[in-house]
Parts: structure tokens; sequence; C-alpha cells
């Protein structure tokens, strides 16, 4: 079971079942090599260039038709019917492009981190597997609450179930499309009774048909094509979404962690104002100090007081944010306080020359490009005939007269074919489109790349100029408390004012918040910067094509979600 299925079991309790794994003989294909060696006489219709014109007008042609109602086929007619259709079911080929990654710029380096250098203008290719191991990047921030809530986004969140749904149904459209290489196959029963001159007869019909379009020009293959990349991608937006979703949350549990340190920081200031107040009360009842140092002291500690209660509604905010993220109602949800930690791990800077394939946005837009270069061979195979194959045959008689004898018997065979003459250009226009959204694809994925580029240099830089921030301001910290602490004793000896003492104190809040908020943007940081590689996914967890055309559906298993509060 791969990752994939595993998070449909997890989150959709009416899902299908995994489709095989490597470890049980699936066969592996890669997501990005769908390069085929091509019928020469197909290389003529690899070009963009075709076109039709004129009003619209079909002509149906009939290559033969043999119906026989009992007895022997004489002259050895289907014998001959199926050395004539035998090359036509060997000739077929596929038209279009085959697909090929397009290529994009890829620096030697990152600026910002000192990455080791990597391959120029091209990438590993990609082979997607069945299994693959998935990493669970928050652990590395060693907070047993936020390992625990990021795991229940796989079991309630809506959002990922909604993305579960929309794969689930890529995985099927792909099933669909795969069902039209076989014959269609029907049956069709009936029984009857008639009266004629007085004579009554019961007649019984055991009739079944079978219709069977070929593939000689590719148009199905591309369409499975197409619709197999389609899937992987849906695969890639749903490990996307999910990554985007890990990455919320974890960004607001230290969001709220740093609400809750920051309370905590104001509720120890407001005692400290609290001993201010009670030295510059005993100053003035000494006659050495006047009546405004007492009242200004009053509005210090106040004003701190009503900030640390504002705090508060932050910190209620986030925790309602973080219970709709693990999808359970915020009345449900609550978290024991806790403090913002010191210092976030660090993401390492040498990295891999595979990393933008470790990104699974950087997937779906790749995917997202094969697809709509099949889909250019789903608009060329247009400009060609189709071939349909059909046969019919059964026994009709009285079921009490014997009813199996060959006279009762009948049957025909059939091929035929049509080919558009005249459609007005509708099929150059439907080409032309195609084509389009195929340019789209490829600049959408290479501004893709341009994007997670940007976002890991960011990321690096920030990791770089932060920690120097964060050591430069908590040296500010411990000045501004001398400073306090130097104030205040001057104060008590009559040789400073109060307007120094708060001045002093003022100063002192402002880097203590100052260096909160530094930490808090390198935990914020840190979590972007995961993200920004790709957290712990790698392109070899997307679904492999033959496993999406091979998936069955089987019972899976009907979990409870874990409780949240603590």
């Amino acid at each position: 079971m791969n990752f994939f299925d595993d998070l449909i079991v997890r989150t959709d309790p009416a899902a299908p079942n995994p489709p095989p794994s490597a470890a049980e003989g699936a066969p592996q294909s890669g997501a990005g090599e769908e390069q085929r060696d091509a019928d020469p006489a197909c290389a003529l219709h690899r070009g963009r260039g075709l076109s039709g014109s004129g009003v619209p007008l079909s002509r149906l042609t009939s290559w033969g038709t043999l119906p026989r109602r009992g007895g022997r086929v004489g002259g050895g007619t289907p014998h001959l019917a199926a050395a004539t259709l035998l090359p036509l079911l060997l000739a077929g080929c596929l038209v279009g492009p085959d697909y090929s990654r397009p290529t994009v710029e890829t620096p030697p380096a990152f600026k910002e981190g000192g990455a080791r250098p990597m391959p120029p203008r091209n990438w590993r290719p990609v082979r997607p597997l069945d299994e693959a191991e998935r990493g669970d990047w928050w652990r590395v921030f060693r907070d047993p609450t936020l390992d625990r809530l990021i795991r229940l986004i796989d079991v309630d969140n809506q959002n990922l179930r909604a993305q579960v749904a929309a794969y689930r149904q890529a995985r099927a459209l792909v099933q669909e499309a795969r069902a039209q290489l076989f014959p269609t196959a029907l049956g069709a029963p009936a029984i009857s009774r008639a009266s004629t001159g007085g004579v009554e007869r019961t007649t019984l019909t055991l009739q079944g048909s079978a219709t069977w379009e070929l593939d000689l020009f590719g148009r199905i293959r591309r369409l499975i094509e197409s619709d197999v990349a389609a899937a992987q991608a849906s695969a890639a937006d749903l490990a996307s979404v999910r990554l985007a979703l890990q990455t919320q949350l974890a960004t607001a549990y230290y969001q709220l962690r740093y609400q809750e340190s920051l309370q905590n920081l104001l509720e120890r200031t407001a005692q400290a104002y609290q001993r201010s107040l009670t030295i510059a009360q005993n100053q003035y009842n000494a006659g050495v100090a006047a009546r405004s140092d007492v009242i200004t002291a009053q509005t210090q500690l106040q004003t701190t007081q009503a900030n640390a209660i504002a705090v508060g509604l932050q910190r209620a905010n986030l925790e309602h944010a973080i219970a709709t993220l693990i999808g359970r109602p915020p009345s449900e949800v609550s978290l024991a306080r806790g403090n913002l930690p010191v210092r976030p791990p660090n993401v390492p800077v040498s990295l891999p020359s595979d990393l933008l394939e470790r990104r699974p946005d950087i997937a779906l837009a790749e995917r997202t490009v094969q697809s709509q270069s099949a889909q250019i061979g789903v608009a060329v195979a247009a400009f060609f005939p189709t071939v349909t194959l059909s046969a019919n045959g059964g026994i009709a008689g009285d079921p009490a007269r014997n009813f199996f004898a060959a006279a009762n018997s009948f049957w025909s065979v059939a091929a035929s074919g049509s080919q558009v003459l005249f459609d007005g250009g509708a099929r150059t226009a439907a080409l032309q489109a195609v084509e389009a959204a195929y340019d789209a694809a490829v600049a959408n994925y290479r501004q893709t790349v341009l994007t997670a580029f940007q976002q890991v240099e960011n990321g690096l830089a920030g990791q770089r100029i932060l920690a120097r921030q964060q050591a430069a301001q908590e040296l500010a910290v411990q000045s501004s408390r001398r400073a306090v602490e130097i104030a205040l004793n001057e104060y008590r000896a009559g040789t400073q004012n109060y307007t120094t003492v708060v001045t002093a104190q003022a100063l002192e809040l402002n880097n203590e918040v100052t260096a909160l908020q530094v930490r808090l943007n390198r935990f914020t940081n840190a979590v972007s910067l995961i993200g920004a590689i790709g957290g712990g996914w790698d392109t070899s967890s997307l679904p492999s094509g033959e496993a999406l055309k091979a998936f069955r559906p089987l019972p899976i298993d009907r979990g409870q979600a874990p409780r949240v509060d603590e």
C-alpha cells in the first residue's frame, strides 16, 4: 500500500482498495518517461499541422456484413474476414507527439545557502514506485503535541478528504478510459407467446451482441496516457495540499506558543512594574518623590496588565484555527499552555541535486504537461477514420420443440468504418485549443520551478539572517535589563528621576518582545523552508501508471479518530 492509498483508507471509508504494490508484482513505469518508438507509418501524423474544413458531413462506409441464419457458413467467409482484419489490428499506431519533459534553467548552486551544484538544465528522471517511505518532517522539532496534532490532519481534515476524493475520481477515470480498449458485450434474452389462426406458439430468444472499436490510430491509448498523467497530477496535488495543511498547522502552533510566551512575559513585566510602583509609593511617602511618579507607575502597570489580557484573544483564535485544521469543532480542542522554544532545528544548507523533485507542486505541474501532451494525440486522432467490429448471434425458437437445433441459430459479423469528410474546421480548432493548453501547462511548470527556487532562497536567507538577528537581540535584552537595574538603584538613591526608570523599563519590554518575535520568525521560517524543499515527500511516492490501471476495489478499514484534548 503506497502513501496515497493509505491516505484514502484513513480519510474515506467508501474508497476503493489500493492498487497492487511493487512487492505484489505490479510492473513499474516512469511517470515522466512515456516516449515510444512509433510505427514509421505514423510518423507523418506526429506533427501539429493537420486541418479540416467544410460543412458538417459524415459518411459511414460498411466494409462488409456477413449475416447467416442457421446451417453452415459456406466459402470460408469468416476465415476470409479474419484474414482481412488481422493486418488492420496489427497496423495500429500512435498519432500525436510523444512526451518529453520540458527543459528548465537550473542554477549551479543556491546563492543563500552554499548548496552543492545541481546538474545544469535538466534533472534526474523521475521513476515512480508503489511503495515509498514518507518523512514525518515535523518530528525534527521534537514536540510531542505538534506531532500528535499534525497526524490528526490525515484523519479528519475536510479539505484533505475532498482532495482524496478528487484523486479517487482521477483513478476511476483511468479505468473508464482503459475500458474502451475492450469490446462491449450485451445480452438480450426475450420470450413471447402469440396465436395465429388458433395456433399458439411460444418463442424464446437468447441473443448476444458485441461491438469493438479498434484503436488503430491510438486515440484511446493517448486518452489513457492523458488520464494516467492526470491521476498522477491529482496524487501530487493531494500531497501538495497535505503538505500545505501541515505547514499551516505548524505555523499556527508556533504562533500560539508565541502568544503564550508573550502573555507570560507581560505578566512577569506587570509583576516587576508592581514592585516599581511600590518603590515610587515609598519614595513619595518619604517626601523625596512627586505624586506624578506614583501615577506614572500605576499607568504603566495597568497598561501592561491590559495588554496581557488582550493576548488571550489571539491565543484563542489560533487554538480555534488549529481545531479547524484537524477537523474538529473548536469546543472539542483545548491545548495545554506552553512556551515558544528558544531555537528551531537547523535545516541542512547543503541540499541534494534532486531537491526540486521533492516538491509535489512541481510534480503536479509536470504531470499536467504530459496530460496535455497526450490530449494533442487525442485531437490528432480525430482526423483519422474510426473502425468498429460488431457481432451478433443467438438462438430463437420454441423452447419445447428442439430449441437448440442448428436451424434456430443465427449470427452476423460486420466491420464498419467512418470518416468525417467536412466539419467546418472544428477538429482544427480543437487541436489548436489543446496545443494552447499544452503551452500554458509548460509555462506554468517552468514558473512553478522558478517559484520553488525563490522560496528555497528566501528560506535559506531567513535561516542565516534571523540566526544573526537573534544573537544580536539577545545581547540587547541583556543590556536593557542591566539599564533598568541601574535606573532603579539610582532612583532609590534619589539621584535619578522616575522618567529615566520608565524609559529604561519601556526599552527593556520592547527588546524582550522583539526577541520573542525573532524567535517566532525563526520557527516559522524553518517550517516554510522545510515546506519549500517538499517536507518528506518525493516523486518516487507517485503511483505508477501500471498501478493506476490495475487497481481493484476491496474492503478497507474504518478507523476511529483519536481524541485531541490533553
